[in-house]
């Protein structure tokens, strides 16, 4: 992808609002656009990715036109397609389904419009991908460990996890977490042991759902893995309905404004944190290298830091 000479000139035009578009938005042929499609935009984490690459983009005389797939590979595909039809200048995706989505992207290659993906990614055969910008999710998982393990003790005890397991990163997140749990298992007198791991959807009613479950299987539960913040908070509720918020230790994943001030008040341990104004700019930044012929890498993985209560308390933006 080529931008137009124009851009290096002052006085460039811009299209007006880096705000979500519809795929039916206009694009001006003289102005490089990206078409961002997020896995959700309700989850405030993928909506500061969608809004970081578009003001990034902005800044560098692109346009953007940012959706939302609604984890629905349908919805996502004919975002796509919309995009291929508009001639953007580059597509950007956190596939709601990674190989669900393959013969879309495979559309895109053949259009010859690059494409990046965000947070999750698409390491399926046959597709083009420019570069993958994401957190380490699989270190994640691995601090999520040490945090249960540090909250848990040397007693150990039954645990849970929620999983979003159509989500290639949250399957790495929980890959990570296993191995570390694994790791200290082969060490300890007492053990850490995953009774069962659940659909949470990466939402605050599935986790609420699964965490209910979790403890009518399991009354004497000690702690669950979360693979986000949403689903944590789910949990959360589920566990001070029951009255069993004293019991059970939470490890979140995030790090969104409402799961670091959950941490502060103490209802969650502890989170991996992201960072995902990095992760959009890191993604233009691609953009632009790849734009001017530059190697990109194919894969930058940024990664996470376990952020506990000490660490919410002297937090400027918690309450």
């Amino acid at each position: 992808m080529k931008l137009p000479s124009f851009l290096l000139a002052a006085g460039f035009l811009l299209l007006a609002g880096c705000k979500p578009s519809s795929p039916t938005a206009a694009v001006n042929p003289d102005i490089p656009t990206i078409g961002i499609s997020m896995l959700t935009l309700d989850n405030p984490f993928f909506k500061v990715i969608g809004d970081t690459i578009a003001g990034e983009g902005k800044k560098h005389g692109m346009a953007s036109i940012l959706v939302s797939g609604d984890k629905d590979v349908a919805r996502q595909s004919n975002q796509i397609k919309d995009f291929i039809v508009k001639k953007v200048a580059a597509i950007v995706l956190s596939p709601c389904d990674s190989k669900s989505i393959v013969p879309v992207i495979q559309e895109a290659n053949a259009a010859g419009i690059p494409v990046f993906t965000v947070d999750i990614p698409c390491n399926e055969a046959g597709v083009k991908i420019v570069t993958q910008v994401a957190t380490d999710n699989f270190g994640g998982g691995k601090e999520a460990a040490t945090a249960m393990i540090e909250a848990l003790g040397e007693a150990g005890g039954k645990i849970a996890v929620l999983h979003f397991k159509q989500v290639e990163s949250c399957q790495l997140r929980v890959k990570g977490f296993r191995e570390a749990i694994e790791a200290r298992n082969a060490t300890a007198a007492t053990k850490v042991e995953i009774v069962t791991e659940l659909e949470s959807g990466g939402a605050k009613d599935l986790g609420y759902k699964a965490t209910d479950d979790a403890l009518q299987a399991h009354p004497d539960l000690r702690g669950v893995f979360a693979i986000n913040d949403p689903a944590a908070l789910g949990a959360r509720a589920a566990l001070e309905k029951a009255g069993k918020a004293r019991q059970v230790v939470i490890i979140g994943f995030d790090g969104q404004p409402e799961g670091r001030q959950a941490i502060k008040d103490g209802k969650i341990y502890a989170d991996p944190i992201q960072f995902p104004e990095k992760m959009g700019q890191q993604i233009v930044a691609a953009i632009l290298k790849h734009s001017a012929g530059e190697p990109v890498p194919a894969e930058i993985l940024i990664p996470t830091s376990l952020y506990r209560k000490a660490d919410a308390e002297q937090d400027p933006a918690l309450k």
